[in-house]
């Protein structure tokens, strides 16, 4: 049933997606591919997971904008009225909804169904290992941050402050996403992108 929507679901988020450099189309290509590969393991639908993964940043506000947290609900409306218009099975509408709503890190929303957890977990992990870094940096560089402090890098001795210094992100959020996870698999996949992570932060370490 999928492969007659999949293409509609390209076609809508390339048109619709307000993109920057880390939430573009490759970001949303591999969260699907990532849900679906959770979705295998952990037997959620992949007709909720699927639309869900490749909707969920179809509308999204910057990453400082004052409404961000409000993101993954505008995303959610604007998903069921395109699904309703390519006439996507009914039953399936709100369990997407709320797999895109609860997707969202600033909206703090938590995943009540397996496809839900899938779909945040997708998401979550894409912004671990190597990718999480390139990202990380992509944003931090967009908004005019800069990588590290100079006196102290790694916030041994001061708190963590992300609007200034890049790798303060790693110990605000991106550290703490591996305990966040909601499936098995995708715990063990974060773990293992966590411990990259903290390989790149020794050898920048060791470089500065």
């Amino acid at each position: 049933m999928l492969e007659n929507y999949e293409n509609q679901f390209v076609a809508y988020i390339q048109s619709e997606m307000a993109q920057d450099l880390a939430h573009d189309l490759n970001h949303v290509f591999r969260v699907v591919k990532m849900a679906e590969k959770l979705s295998e393991v952990e037997g959620a639908k992949l007709e909720i997971v699927v639309p869900a993964a490749y909707l969920h940043d179809c509308f999204s506000f910057p990453k400082n904008h004052p409404d961000r947290a409000k993101s993954s609900r505008i995303a959610a409306e604007k998903a069921l009225d395109f699904l309703n218009r390519i006439g996507y099975p009914v039953e399936f509408h709100s369990d997407i909804e709320h797999a895109i709503i609860a997707h969202s890190f600033s909206a703090n929303v938590k995943p009540e169904t397996l496809e839900a957890q899938v779909v945040q977990d997708a998401d979550r992990l894409d912004a671990l290992g190597a990718i999480g870094i390139a990202r990380c940096i992509q944003v931090s560089t967009s908004l005019g941050v800069g990588l590290y402090d100079a006196t102290d890098p790694f916030c041994d001795i001061r708190e963590p402050n992300d609007r200034v210094n890049t790798v303060d992100h790693f110990y605000i959020k991106l550290f703490k996403l591996s305990q966040k996870m909601n499936t098995a698999a995708a715990k063990i996949e974060a773990r293992k992108r966590t411990d990259f992570m903290e390989s790149y932060l020794e050898q920048l370490g060791a470089e500065v």
